[in-house]
């Protein structure tokens, strides 16, 4: 067996407080863990000179030459030595396999990445991902794996198993868990196995000539759950006017929180005593405070994109102004120029000048300042444009109490924080903004999202859109008027026109009687013959409606 297995040592700083004593000619170092615990090491010498530790690992790791002839290092997991041997012959025959041309290469791979533990694949997995997607993405993909991988006990993989993945998140949804979090944790399992089986991206293009560690993805056509039907979280959007109140409790309601008194006579009262630089922050605070919510519900940005936004992103003076989403910082990693109202992008001027001013004040590097067009703005710093505190929802929620603005109506949806963005995106429907440029601007891949999720019904005006429809008129004025029903004039026609006992037949004029044709029927001008209306006569009818018995002939008569 061509090959050989040891525990791998590496070398680590000397921990803190760490004790060094020498023992048979061997330096060591001794010093407590978190734990209390008394860890014994032997001290090295590091490249730089300085004294590291010397930690040898627990496990095994093989060493041998591949099919290819390429020497490799494998973990083994195991801490036995004769377990490490063991692995270390399936890799040794796998590679004459591959000399032989019984495997091929990728299936040795394959083969090889089956005893190593479904942790360290995680790890690579994850280590792949971190320059490809934004920091919250990365970690919650870490955490839905590993959470995943121990409920359905996972340990290597082989043990990959999509039954017992759908068992799990079947007893989650029915302890509680929403849909939408079960198929969160789906498709990161899918993407696991995508990547797992050699799949690449490379921006939006995507390939499989990775590393394949397995030959199938075993979440393939995995389904989903109905997140339209178990919906647990629907949102509203904001009204004009709820806005202009949110954005003014938000800039008073730091100072006025300061200075309310909590307790006795006066409780309730802004009584308070503030110093003036106490003051001067709660009112910058606020006015911060008000520039977040406006920034969120003016761009669509969410909180995580927003807090992000570092000063040097911001370009004002470009027409239209705008600002640079990252897309380290972006949900779908794409990388987005924010285009800003001028409002907006004249009070975020005027928010960089301050800032400025205040770092000026405290000692600020005045050689950091440059004009920007009447103002002033820092040049290419990374300080961030807003602090963004975590617990800016708890925030929000008083605020919205404080301007009596419901925080959930009477459909269950409520406002939080990324309801600013549905609040943009159904202003950006109800002022008529043409779909794919509202797809643009909320920087959606479907459509669908920006039309319905994002899109709040009830805000829309659907009343002024149908009073906008042409009128269609079904009946002619002067037809309303033939027949009796225009409403407009008395109905003075029909009882000229009917006939009564002493003149059967009432004479009706046209006025354009002389216009008519020249060989217009005899027919039509004498409605009914004489002979008719005496048989009429001597019938002993008495009812004011006589008629003659065959249809009146009224073809060529105009009215």
């Amino acid at each position: 067996m061509m090959g050989s297995v040891f525990r791998k040592t590496v070398t680590k700083p000397l921990p803190k407080g760490a004790e060094i004593f020498v023992r048979k000619g061997e330096r060591f170092a001794r010093w407590k863990d978190r734990k209390g615990k008394t860890k014994t090491v032997p001290v090295t010498v590091g490249q730089d000179g300085s004294d590291r530790i010397a930690i040898t690992s627990g496990t095994y790791t093989a060493k041998y030459r591949d099919g290819d002839g390429i020497l490799r290092e494998t973990k083994t997991g195991c801490r036995s030595r004769d377990g490490a041997l063991s692995v270390l012959r399936d890799l040794t025959n796998t590679a004459e396999k591959v000399k032989a041309k019984i495997l091929t290469s990728d299936e040795a791979k394959i083969t090889n990445h089956q005893s190593t533990p479904l942790t360290e694949h995680i790890k690579a997995y994850i280590t792949y991902l971190t320059p490809r997607a934004n920091t919250d993405r990365v970690n919650s993909t870490e955490s839905r794996l590993n959470e995943c991988a121990e409920a359905c006990n996972w340990h290597d993989l082989s043990s990959l198993n999509a039954d017992r993945l759908q068992t799990y998140l079947d007893q989650q949804v029915e302890a509680g868990m929403s849909a939408g979090s079960a198929n969160g944790r789906i498709e990161c399992c899918v993407a696991f196995g995508n990547w797992l089986a050699g799949k690449r991206m490379n921006g939006k293009k995507s390939n499989w000539n990775g590393d394949k560690r397995i030959t199938k993805n075993p979440f393939e056509g995995f389904g989903r759950y109905d997140a339209k039907v178990d919906c647990r979280r629907k949102r509203r959007a904001l009204t004009e006017n709820e806005m202009i109140r949110l954005l003014q409790i938000a800039r008073q309601r730091p100072l006025n929180d300061a200075m309310t008194i909590r307790r006795g006579e006066n409780k309730g009262k802004l009584l308070a005593n503030v110093t003036d630089e106490q003051r001067e922050k709660l009112i910058l605070l606020g006015r911060e405070r008000a520039l977040i919510y406006k920034t969120l519900v003016l761009t669509g940005l969410r909180k995580n994109e927003i807090a992000s936004i570092k000063e040097s992103q911001l370009f004002l003076d470009h027409d239209p102004p705008y600002l640079d989403l990252q897309a380290a910082d972006e949900k779908n990693s794409e990388g987005n120029d924010i285009v800003l109202r001028a409002d907006l992008s004249e009070e975020l001027r005027e928010w960089l000048r301050l800032k400025v001013r205040r770092r000026r004040e405290f000692a600020a590097d005045d050689a950091n300042i440059l004009s920007i067009g009447k103002h002033e703005a820092p040049a290419g710093t990374d300080e961030p444009l807003f602090y963004v505190p975590s617990g800016l929802l708890r925030i929000l929620d008083r605020d919205l109490a404080a301007a009596k603005i419901p925080k959930k109506d009477e459909r269950s949806r409520t406002v939080d924080l990324h309801a600013m963005r549905h609040t943009f995106g159904t202003w950006l429907s109800k002022g008529g903004v043409a779909p794919r440029t509202a797809q643009a601007a909320m920087r959606h891949s479907h459509i669908d999202l920006t039309m319905n999720t994002y899109t709040d019904p009830r805000a829309l005006d659907i009343q002024g859109a149908v009073e906008s429809l042409p009128s269609l008129a079904t009946v002619h004025a002067n037809e309303n008027s033939a027949t009796g029903t225009d409403d407009s004039a008395p109905r003075k026609f029909a009882p000229g026109f009917a006939p009564t006992t002493g003149n059967l037949v009432q004479t009706v004029t046209n006025p354009d009687k002389n216009d008519r044709p020249d060989n217009l029927p005899q027919e039509a001008e004498n409605a009914c013959n004489h002979e008719d209306l005496q048989a009429f006569s001597k019938s002993g009818r008495k009812d004011l409606n006589l008629r003659p018995l065959r249809p009146e002939l009224t073809v060529g008569i105009t009215y």
